[in-house]
């Protein structure tokens, strides 16, 4: 038997891939980077063009390179697959019915836009204008396996990326019909496939949204009383691949039929259950297309062409960038979100590659011509996560108010409390200090945070408490600092530099837990509140009194383990005294007891 066994290309491949998922996910996200570099990166490593090209000269090389890349291609389709599948279990029809305007009316101005002005600019180069505008329509398109992971669907920038993102996806079949229909010896059956195409996918469509509706329900409600997840799961794929294959087979892309099952399925009650149990494929799945990414940079045609690559990838960043900037502005947008999705969605997409295959089939471009726009869009694709970081950065000081010109409603010289950090525990302390007529001024970085505080009536100043705007900031008249951030190591420091220079100043710290409370004194905290002390000591109290123990000895053990917590707070934080922690409702309705038992 052990005689019969042999290497295994798919084996090894697996091994790249698992082993990749098993050392880029924590370590990326140890250092909080995105693990859709490491992945890219990774692809580049063991690609053909990395270690790849060494296999012949190093046989053992082939352990751990994948030696057979188009045999991924399957398993990275069903990866941005599941993605559009998450999306739309995200939404539901009445969200995506209020981003119609935004779908149709901003994502069809910035395609068409981004692709007259590409095709204008490639056609004052010598390049002909059916090629010119196939490669035009091609590089407007941006990714969506890497921006929505990127920016969420929820959050101003998320919105507009999904707008212009669902738009480019619905148009991918209309544009490579008409890329055929403009080729050299196309006759009129490549418009009449067009409609064709319109017409069978709405039906298809259709008939999917009327049987999911129907059928949807009663699948999973079976399903779910088995209390199998194997056949849960078996359902939720089921649902996914036969939604776009149904797409598929009609010639629309199946990332549309994905999309619509999600969409069915978040209007059920088993939405929750199913973006869970699908969430584990579709992260490998996406790592497998991220390694395909990277698997096309060709380090060597790079540097043998760097000038006319890097011109031509700034050059689509560029007017991408501009397009949706501007687009976004006119629309009403904030200059942050604007700079920021414009940045962020400037990098060609995945598809660009289909479209880029389509147009020299239709020879309407020359196939190395083809091949140096193929690497283009690999290196855009890989710089699309750098590209988000500066978006989010560029954003930032776009809004950013400037430290010198501030007014006298947010002038943090005067008499008032500080609020560091305007997240939910912020905005909590700003609302209890403004029940009780106290001055105060919050301090956040967010863009976001402007509106919401504006909204409630609250002074805020954007500044980053990292960089050296609160260095230029006189807080020595301040009745109070409160660091509300979520961010143990910047708190820490944070609160070192600021005891530093006040250091007669009360200073109240969130902390995390007893071990980060204990840091925060040890850093100078005036108070330190530990936020998963008292909800953890709450919860075990409601556990104990509902299932029957009495109030009594549940008291008595939660003062127990509270003053056990002051202890280690006390010597872990190198402290003279224990540290004042707050009273649960038990204790407070045990000390009027004792009051009136005294009386």
């Amino acid at each position: 038997m052990a005689s019969e066994l042999h290497f295994s290309p798919v084996l090894s491949d697996a091994l790249v891939i698992l082993g990749s998922a098993g050392i880029v996910i924590p370590v990326f996200a140890r250092f909080r980077i995105t693990p859709i570099i490491g992945f890219i990166l990774v692809g580049m490593l063991v690609g053909p063009f990395g270690l790849g090209r060494l296999v012949f000269e190093y046989p053992w090389l082939q352990y751990i390179t994948i030696t057979d890349p188009q045999g991924l291609e399957p398993f990275a389709e069903f990866g941005i697959i599941l993605l559009l599948f998450t999306i739309g279990l995200e939404l539901s029809f009445n969200r995506l019915w209020q981003l119609r305007r935004m779908v149709f009316g901003l994502g069809a101005l910035e395609l068409t836009i981004s692709a007259a002005l590409i095709a204008f600019a490639l056609m004052t180069m010598g390049q002909y204008w059916t090629g010119a505008m196939g490669l035009g329509l091609a590089l407007a398109l941006s990714s969506t396996a890497l921006v929505l992971p990127i920016s969420g669907t929820k959050s101003p920038v998320g919105k507009a990326a999904l707008s212009m993102l669902l738009f480019e996806d619905i148009a991918i079949v209309p544009i490579i019909f008409l890329l055929g229909a403009m080729a050299p010896y196309a006759s009129s059956e490549g418009m009449e496939g067009l409609w064709y195409t319109i017409w069978t996918g709405g039906l298809t469509i259709i008939i999917l949204m009327l049987g999911g509706r129907f059928l949807l329900p009663r699948l999973f409600a079976q399903a779910a009383r088995t209390k199998s997840p194997e056949l849960f799961l078996s359902a939720s794929l089921l649902v996914v691949i036969v939604s776009a294959l149904a797409t598929a087979a009609v010639g629309l892309s199946p990332i549309v039929g994905a999309l619509i099952a999600g969409l069915l399925i978040a209007e059920t009650e088993y939405h929750t259950e199913v973006e869970g149990i699908t969430a584990p494929f579709k992260g490998l799945a996406l790592g497998i297309f991220l390694i395909t990414v990277g698997m096309g940079v060709d380090l060597g045609v790079i540097a043998a062409n760097a000038w006319p690559i890097a011109l031509a990838v700034s050059g689509v960043l560029l007017v991408k960038a501009l397009v949706t900037g501007g687009l976004l502005r006119m629309m009403g947008a904030r200059r942050g979100t604007a700079v920021e999705t414009g940045i962020t969605m400037s990098s060609p997409s995945e598809t660009t590659l289909i479209v880029l295959s389509a147009a020299a089939t239709a020879q309407l471009i020359q196939p190395q011509t083809a091949q140096f726009w193929q690497i283009v869009t690999a290196i855009g694709l890989t710089i699309t996560p750098i590209l988000a970081l500066i978006g989010r950065k560029v954003a930032r000081h776009v809004d950013a108010a400037p430290a010198p010109s501030l007014d006298g409603n947010t002038d943090p010289s005067e008499d008032r409390a500080i609020i560091i950090g305007y997240g939910r525990v912020g905005r909590l302390i700003a609302d209890m200090m403004q029940k009780h007529g106290q001055r105060f001024l919050a301090i956040d970085a967010d863009p976001e945070m402007v509106d919401i505080a504006r909204l409630r009536k609250h002074p805020l100043m954007f500044a980053d408490a990292r960089g050296p705007a609160l260095d230029r900031l006189d807080l020595s008249k301040a009745s109070a600092i409160i660091l509300t951030m979520d961010e143990p190591v910047l708190a820490a420091r944070l609160l070192r530099k600021l005891r530093s220079r006040y250091p007669d100043m009360p200073i109240i710290a969130r902390a995390r837990d007893t071990e980060h409370a204990a840091e925060l004194y040890r850093a100078g905290a005036t108070e330190a509140v530990p936020e998963t002390l008292e909800s953890s000591l709450q919860l075990s109290e409601a556990v104990l009194v509902n299932i029957g123990v009495a109030m009594g000895p549940v008291i008595a053990s939660i003062h127990e383990k509270r003053d056990e917590y002051r202890e280690q707070i006390m010597r872990e934080g190198e402290l003279d005294r224990k540290p004042k922690l707050k009273t649960t409702l038990a204790d407070r309705a045990s000390g009027k007891k004792g009051e009136v038992e005294a009386a």
